[in-house]
């Protein structure tokens, strides 16, 4: 387990990882350092004492800290894993114990706001590298991690301007350890990707789950009873950390308007040529469409199983 680490040479493993926040991604790094012996001490914590009280007996670190500062204190790198709206508070908290030249990291998705959020609180000392691991499931808490989360999915940086290179290029070197792919790329240009890869279609579902509970003439026993593969989808989409992404569209609101403006200009082509039955429209937007899921599959960040989830046992 500890061979991936090994490939990085001195840069690992971490002498000591702080982690705030206990949720699935927290956990999950937790037990991704551990696996792959990428830190020599792992200390979390929660701003929930339930939470903590879980974490420690799931055996998640090698101590739950009791407060911000008890973790963070001689850490010589911290992630963030809170919802993007608390990452500023976050780091108000933590800033007046670290240690000279820590390392401060994020895992939010969405990142120009929380730069701005997180810079402005940090002292000059720290080095922050935000990241984004797109990696994750429907479930939450403590309980819900597993080391392999991150395997062979992406991991996005987008260091700020000036940001320090060796500190960039330990936290490319950790995301690598635990089996994730790594791309670096500007804070704004990663919000419209995501906006259109994982807002967008979080949002969508939201609404269409909703709009299903709502409709008067079909009721709520009956979208359970006769829901199919896809609404199916949708539901495990929708219930996903309501205050994860409460804050992901308000504080990625400009990039997730923009290109919810473009989905409804072609929601609406796509009405007409229903309206007016244009096959060939149709047939032509569902192939193109299809070739965009096989690329997804052929690139290892999906299977091409046509079960849903739902395996034969």
């Amino acid at each position: 387990m500890a061979e991936l680490s090994r490939q990085h040479g001195d840069a690992l493993p971490f002498d000591r990882l702080a982690i705030i926040g206990i949720g699935l991604i927290g956990s999950s790094i937790a037990l991704a350092a551990r696996r792959f012996a990428l830190a020599r001490r792992v200390v979390l914590f929660d701003i929930s004492e339930e939470v903590r009280r879980e974490a420690a007996l799931l055996g998640l670190g090698d101590e739950i800290a009791s407060s911000f500062a008890e973790c963070v204190r001689d850490a010589d790198v911290v992630i963030i894993c809170v919802p993007v709206g608390a990452c500023g508070a976050v780091a108000a908290e933590i800033a007046p114990h670290l240690r000279q030249g820590a390392i401060v990291s994020d895992v939010g998705s969405v990142k120009s706001a929380v730069i701005k959020s997180v810079v402005e609180c940090l002292p000059a000392h720290a080095r922050f590298v935000p990241a984004h691991p797109v990696a994750g499931t429907e479930n939450s808490g403590p309980a819900s991690g597993f080391p392999s989360l991150f395997v062979n999915r992406w991991c996005i940086l987008t260091p700020p301007h000036g940001a320090d290179a060796d500190a960039v290029s330990r936290i490319r070197a950790f995301w690598e350890g635990v089996g994730a792919n790594v791309e670096i790329m500007s804070a704004d240009h990663h919000d419209l990707v995501l906006a259109v890869t994982s807002h967008l279609p979080h949002l969508i579902a939201y609404n269409i789950v909703g709009t299903a509970d709502d409709l008067q003439s079909v009721t709520q026993s009956e979208v359970i009873k006769f829901s199919a593969g896809g609404f199916r989808d949708f539901t495990r989409i929708a219930a996903s950390d309501p205050t994860m992404w409460r804050d992901v569209f308000l504080h990625n609101k400009d990039a997730v308007l923009e290109v919810l403006a473009r989905f409804n200009e072609d929601l609406s082509a796509l009405a007409r040529a229903i309206r007016w039955g244009e096959g060939d429209k149709l047939f032509e937007l569902f192939s193109r469409t299809r070739a965009i899921r096989r690329g997804i599959v052929s690139q290892g960040q999906e299977t091409a199983e046509p079960d849903f989830g739902r395996r034969k046992l």
